[in-house]
């Protein structure tokens, strides 16, 4: 009998240790969460998450000991019930626990789930226990096959995201041809300053510079204008209707001699 005793204590020693690392873990994490979460890092996640796999882990194996004795067949019973605050229990449960009455024995000595919790998982396994092997087997195959098809999903956009990362864009305009027009709209690089001779230089509208009347002047070489009265007559009239259709434009007072061939052009 007391070496059952002994056993049990020192089990309840070791599982108390564990849990004791498990609940400072678990407090440290929360910590991070709640005040230094713009400084939280994902593998600094992963880390936490590890250590509380292990210290869980390790408390399984020391309730699965083959030393450790079975807590489900202890009986705990209360032996005092007091409404009035109680500073050893305080100590013992960090301030959780301030009096042990008929309030929260209940709720701190329960063996089983509440009775609402306990309806809920009756109804559960008496859903599950209708459901047929096949049904079963159907909706599981349903479960895998959606489950993989996300998965193949993700992966490929993972794929495609890591392979887009590391494949530069392709290019699609020629830096030449945009430098060039950018220049000839803005600076008029590359553009032509021929103007027709009859055009007119800013505010100068509808009458011709000077400059533009001398040079027209000097291409012109003056002949002697040989014919008859009456042909040399509608040929300068011809040149001044032809001058006076066109608006903007003042009559040139430039004399030209034109001199017809031997042979007219029109008389073949």
């Amino acid at each position: 009998m007391q070496r059952e005793e002994k056993q049990l204590e020192a089990s309840l020693d070791a599982l108390l240790s564990q849990v004791a690392d498990l609940k400072n873990s678990l407090g440290s994490f929360i910590y991070k969460l709640e005040n230094e979460y713009d400084r939280l890092t994902w593998p600094s996640v992963l880390d936490s998450f590890a250590l509380l796999s292990g210290q869980l882990n390790t408390l399984n194996k020391v309730l699965k000991h083959e030393k450790t004795p079975l807590f489900r067949n202890q009986v705990i019973i209360p032996l005092v019930l007091s409404p009035d605050r109680d500073e050893d229990l305080m100590r013992q449960t960090e301030g959780r626990v301030p009096v042990f009455s008929h309030e929260v024995v209940p709720d701190h000595l329960r063996t089983k789930p509440d009775p609402e919790v306990e309806e809920q998982e009756k109804q559960l396994t008496t859903d599950a226990a209708r459901i047929g092997a096949d049904a079963a087997q159907k909706q599981i195959q349903s479960l895998n096959k959606m489950c993989s098809n996300l998965l193949e999903k993700i992966s490929k956009e993972e794929r495609e995201s890591e392979s887009g990362g590391l494949r530069p864009n392709k290019q699609t305009f020629n830096p030449a041809d945009t430098n060039a027009l950018v220049a000839a709209v803005a600076f008029g690089k590359g553009l032509s300053n021929w103007r027709p001779s009859g055009s007119s230089g800013p505010g100068q509208t509808g009458q011709p510079g000077t400059g533009t009347i001398l040079a027209g002047a000097s291409g012109l070489q003056q002949v002697q204008m040989t014919g008859t009265p009456s042909q040399q007559q509608s040929m300068l009239s011809g040149v001044q209707m032809a001058q006076a259709g066109q608006p903007g434009k003042m009559p040139s007072g430039i004399k030209t001699n034109i001199k017809s061939a031997s042979m007219h052009p029109y008389q073949r």
